[in-house]
Protein backbone atom coordinates (compact mmCIF):
# COMPACT_ATOMS: atom_id res chain seq x y z
CA UNK A 1 0.00 0.00 0.00
CA UNK A 2 1.30 3.44 -0.88
CA UNK A 3 1.63 5.67 2.17
CA UNK A 4 0.76 9.34 2.40
CA UNK A 5 3.68 11.75 2.81
CA UNK A 6 4.47 12.19 6.50
CA UNK A 7 2.56 9.11 7.58
CA UNK A 8 4.39 7.02 10.14
CA UNK A 9 5.21 3.41 9.42
CA UNK A 10 3.45 1.27 12.04
CA UNK A 11 4.66 -1.90 13.68
CA UNK A 12 2.42 -4.98 13.44
CA UNK A 13 -0.38 -5.05 15.97
CA UNK A 14 0.07 -7.51 18.81
CA UNK A 15 -2.87 -9.98 18.85
CA UNK A 16 -2.89 -9.97 22.66
CA UNK A 17 -3.26 -6.19 22.62
CA UNK A 18 -6.10 -6.39 20.10
CA UNK A 19 -8.06 -8.94 22.11
CA UNK A 20 -7.20 -7.22 25.39
CA UNK A 21 -8.55 -3.92 24.10
CA UNK A 22 -11.77 -5.61 22.95
CA UNK A 23 -12.25 -7.24 26.34
CA UNK A 24 -11.45 -3.92 28.07
CA UNK A 25 -14.09 -2.23 25.89
CA UNK A 26 -16.59 -4.93 26.85
CA UNK A 27 -15.79 -4.28 30.52
CA UNK A 28 -16.16 -0.52 29.93
CA UNK A 29 -19.64 -1.14 28.47
CA UNK A 30 -20.54 -3.25 31.49
CA UNK A 31 -19.28 -0.51 33.81
CA UNK A 32 -21.19 2.19 31.92
CA UNK A 33 -24.39 0.14 32.07
CA UNK A 34 -23.99 -0.23 35.85
CA UNK A 35 -23.26 3.48 36.29
CA UNK A 36 -26.02 4.86 34.07
CA UNK A 37 -28.52 2.01 34.04
CA UNK A 38 -30.71 1.84 30.94
CA UNK A 39 -29.92 5.40 29.81
CA UNK A 40 -29.67 5.65 26.03
CA UNK A 41 -26.97 8.32 25.78
CA UNK A 42 -23.76 6.63 27.08
CA UNK A 43 -21.35 5.68 24.28
CA UNK A 44 -21.00 2.09 23.18
CA UNK A 45 -17.26 1.65 23.70
CA UNK A 46 -17.28 -1.91 22.39
CA UNK A 47 -18.78 -0.82 19.07
CA UNK A 48 -16.17 1.91 18.78
CA UNK A 49 -13.22 -0.41 19.47
CA UNK A 50 -14.70 -3.08 17.18
CA UNK A 51 -14.94 -0.57 14.34
CA UNK A 52 -11.38 0.55 14.96
CA UNK A 53 -9.94 -2.96 14.80
CA UNK A 54 -12.14 -3.99 11.87
CA UNK A 55 -10.78 -1.01 9.94
CA UNK A 56 -7.15 -1.41 10.98
CA UNK A 57 -6.92 -5.22 11.20
CA UNK A 58 -9.66 -6.69 8.95
CA UNK A 59 -7.89 -10.05 8.65
CA UNK A 60 -7.87 -10.59 12.43
CA UNK A 61 -11.12 -8.97 13.57
CA UNK A 62 -14.19 -9.34 11.42
CA UNK A 63 -17.90 -9.89 11.32
CA UNK A 64 -17.73 -13.16 13.30
CA UNK A 65 -15.91 -11.48 16.18
CA UNK A 66 -18.48 -8.68 16.15
CA UNK A 67 -21.28 -11.25 16.32
CA UNK A 68 -19.74 -13.03 19.34
CA UNK A 69 -19.15 -9.77 21.22
CA UNK A 70 -22.69 -8.68 20.33
CA UNK A 71 -24.07 -11.86 21.90
CA UNK A 72 -21.99 -11.15 25.01
CA UNK A 73 -23.55 -7.67 25.25
CA UNK A 74 -27.04 -9.11 24.73
CA UNK A 75 -26.55 -11.61 27.53
CA UNK A 76 -25.10 -9.01 29.88
CA UNK A 77 -27.83 -6.41 29.33
CA UNK A 78 -30.65 -8.93 29.23
CA UNK A 79 -31.61 -7.47 25.87
CA UNK A 80 -33.41 -9.23 23.08
CA UNK A 81 -30.98 -11.97 22.07
CA UNK A 82 -29.30 -10.91 18.85
CA UNK A 83 -30.04 -7.19 19.10
CA UNK A 84 -26.43 -6.11 19.69
CA UNK A 85 -25.14 -9.00 17.60
CA UNK A 86 -27.11 -7.80 14.58
CA UNK A 87 -26.04 -4.18 15.09
CA UNK A 88 -22.35 -5.03 15.60
CA UNK A 89 -22.35 -7.39 12.63
CA UNK A 90 -23.85 -4.78 10.30
CA UNK A 91 -21.52 -2.14 11.70
CA UNK A 92 -18.48 -4.35 11.11
CA UNK A 93 -19.57 -5.27 7.60
CA UNK A 94 -19.98 -1.65 6.54
CA UNK A 95 -16.74 -0.67 8.30
CA UNK A 96 -14.88 -3.33 6.31
CA UNK A 97 -16.35 -1.98 3.07
CA UNK A 98 -14.96 1.52 3.72
CA UNK A 99 -11.78 0.54 5.54
CA UNK A 100 -9.33 0.94 2.67
CA UNK A 101 -10.70 4.35 1.70
CA UNK A 102 -11.07 5.56 5.28
CA UNK A 103 -7.40 5.09 6.17
CA UNK A 104 -6.39 7.75 3.64
CA UNK A 105 -8.14 10.49 5.60
CA UNK A 106 -7.03 12.35 8.71
CA UNK A 107 -8.35 11.19 12.06
CA UNK A 108 -10.96 13.99 12.42
CA UNK A 109 -12.20 13.26 8.89
CA UNK A 110 -12.42 9.58 9.81
CA UNK A 111 -14.61 10.51 12.78
CA UNK A 112 -17.02 12.33 10.48
CA UNK A 113 -17.21 9.31 8.19
CA UNK A 114 -17.65 6.87 11.07
CA UNK A 115 -20.57 8.88 12.50
CA UNK A 116 -23.17 7.61 9.96
CA UNK A 117 -22.08 4.00 10.58
CA UNK A 118 -22.45 4.41 14.33
CA UNK A 119 -25.79 6.18 13.92
CA UNK A 120 -27.05 3.39 11.65
CA UNK A 121 -25.97 0.80 14.22
CA UNK A 122 -27.89 2.57 16.98
CA UNK A 123 -30.89 3.02 14.69
CA UNK A 124 -30.86 -0.71 13.96
CA UNK A 125 -30.83 -1.51 17.68
CA UNK A 126 -33.62 1.02 18.20
CA UNK A 127 -35.72 -0.56 15.44
CA UNK A 128 -35.26 -4.06 16.88
CA UNK A 129 -36.29 -2.80 20.33
CA UNK A 130 -39.40 -1.12 18.92
CA UNK A 131 -40.39 -4.27 17.00
CA UNK A 132 -40.00 -6.27 20.22
CA UNK A 133 -42.49 -3.98 21.95
CA UNK A 134 -40.18 -1.82 24.05
CA UNK A 135 -41.01 1.82 24.54
CA UNK A 136 -39.34 4.87 23.07
CA UNK A 137 -36.13 5.58 25.05
CA UNK A 138 -36.31 9.33 24.52
CA UNK A 139 -34.35 11.56 22.22
CA UNK A 140 -31.18 11.17 24.27
CA UNK A 141 -30.32 8.07 22.20
CA UNK A 142 -29.26 10.47 19.41
CA UNK A 143 -26.34 11.64 21.59
CA UNK A 144 -24.65 8.24 21.75
CA UNK A 145 -23.29 8.08 18.16
CA UNK A 146 -22.22 11.73 18.39
CA UNK A 147 -20.27 11.06 21.58
CA UNK A 148 -18.72 7.97 19.98
CA UNK A 149 -17.64 9.98 16.93
CA UNK A 150 -16.10 12.58 19.24
CA UNK A 151 -14.23 9.78 21.03
CA UNK A 152 -12.87 8.36 17.75
CA UNK A 153 -9.65 10.46 17.75
CA UNK A 154 -8.91 9.56 21.37
CA UNK A 155 -9.53 5.84 20.79
CA UNK A 156 -7.43 5.93 17.61
CA UNK A 157 -4.47 7.52 19.35
CA UNK A 158 -4.67 5.15 22.32
CA UNK A 159 -4.98 1.99 20.22
CA UNK A 160 -2.29 2.99 17.71
CA UNK A 161 0.21 4.08 20.39
CA UNK A 162 1.85 0.63 20.86
CA UNK A 163 2.43 0.36 17.11
CA UNK A 164 4.07 3.78 16.77
CA UNK A 165 7.19 3.12 18.82
CA UNK A 166 10.46 2.47 17.04
CA UNK A 167 11.54 -1.19 17.23
CA UNK A 168 15.22 -0.32 17.57
CA UNK A 169 15.79 3.42 17.81
CA UNK A 170 18.93 4.35 15.91
CA UNK A 171 20.36 7.65 14.72
CA UNK A 172 21.09 6.16 11.28
CA UNK A 173 17.65 4.67 10.75
CA UNK A 174 14.82 7.24 10.46
CA UNK A 175 12.03 4.65 10.35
Amino acid sequence: MIMRPGQQLLLPANPLFIWGSLIAALMANILLSHLFGRAAWPPDMLALVLVFWVIHQPLRIGVGTAFIFGLCMDVHQGALLGQHALAYTALSFFAITISRRLLWYSIPSQALQILPLLAASHALQFAVRLMAGHGFPGWSFVLSPIIEALLWPVVTLILLAPQMRAPDPDANRPL
